[in-house]
């Protein structure tokens, strides 16, 4: 099999280009023709194995993550997914790896309607990158830059649980069968938070997604600001003891799951803020989407994070999030 015949096999598909989308996968360039007073917005993110996942990883959860962590950052602008690219280099041709990573890759594509519309294949050590499109309206996208002095800090669902699964597949942390599924499933099948990001945007003031880290990605929406922030240990704790404290294990040190909470990274949740007269709009969503909106916190004028200690007291953070050249 030869490179033309493996993406005429796991990659191109007999069904049309979707709305948006005027001319998919078959020549030079793809033609994308967003609606009048739509944004494009457009955001690339490499998987390269042993650094971003196992070997050992199942290729359908992986064609799902390599996709789902690139909509998340759709989803952290406030932007409706249309299409995507993508750059595949591997090692020899699996088929049996080709056909488990196409299906997890467009499952999650067709549940959140976008489109493949060509890329790239080589020999070479495993990597994947995709590039996605998706459209948000003129002047609606959630930026980094738009917190404002005063606003409340939340962050959604339930992050620390990636990092857990890998503390156990390191073998630091022992946990009971049914809680190792359900962190595993964290780590190798993120959601991308699509429908949050797209109702943030008449609500939410800025928003990042978290990869790396909550206090490493909210530094980010700081620093473009221009803002500073407190957050309270108490809000964490709930977080932790929510999702950590498994039956069967006994609840983790208190200060090993915050620093889950905190630095854990690979969770693809959103940390995103708004102002107090949005709380009970923020309520009513995490009702809606079945999914914890968690508030943590708040700006304030200066730089930095301090960290509030359950007595009211300030903390300097000693938790360090993930960079890709630091380790």
């Amino acid at each position: 099999m030869g490179e033309f015949d493996l993406i005429e096999r796991y990659f191109k598909r007999s069904t049309p280009p979707k709305s948006g989308v005027d001319l998919g996968i078959g020549d030079d360039c793809a033609l994308l023709a967003p609606a009048p007073g739509m944004q494009l917005a457009i955001s690339s993110d490499m998987l390269v194995e042993g650094r971003h996942f196992l070997s050992t990883v199942n290729p359908e959860a992986l064609g799902h993550k390599a996709l789902a962590v690139n909509l998340s950052d759709l989803a952290a602008c406030g932007a409706k997914p249309v299409a995507f690219t993508l750059a595949l280099a591997m090692p020899r041709i699996d088929e049996a790896w080709l056909a488990g990573f196409s299906r997890g890759l467009f499952a999650l594509a067709d549940a959140q309607g976008c489109a493949l519309i060509g890329g790239d294949t080589t020999a070479g050590p495993l990597n994947i990158c995709i590039t996605v499109f998706g459209h948000t309206p003129q002047g609606q996208a959630l930026l980094r830059s738009g917190a404002r002095v005063g606003d409340d800090i939340y962050v959604s669902g339930w992050p620390g649980q990636a990092r857990l699964a890998l503390e156990a597949f390191r073998g630091t942390i022992s946990l009971p069968e049914a809680a190792f599924a359900q962190m595993r499933t964290r780590m190798e099948r993120p959601e991308p938070r699509v429908a949050l990001g797209l109702a943030l945007r008449t609500i939410a003031s800025s928003a990042v997604d978290v990869s790396d880290g909550l206090l490493g990605d909210l530094g980010h929406i700081l620093q473009r600001s221009g803002v500073a922030a407190d957050i309270e240990l108490d809000a964490i704790n709930t977080i932790a003891f929510r999702a950590h404290s498994m039956p069967g294990n006994g609840p983790f040190d208190l200060k090993f799951m915050q620093e889950m909470v905190l630095a854990g990274g690979d969770d693809y949740e959103l940390v995103f803020t708004a102002a107090p007269s949005t709380r009970t709009a923020i309520q009513a969503l995490s009702t809606q989407l079945c999914l914890p909106l968690t508030r943590i916190g708040c700006t304030r004028a200066g730089s930095g994070i301090t960290l509030i200690d359950e007595q009211g007291q300030p903390q300097a953070p000693a938790y360090a999030s993930f960079d890709h050249f630091k380790g």
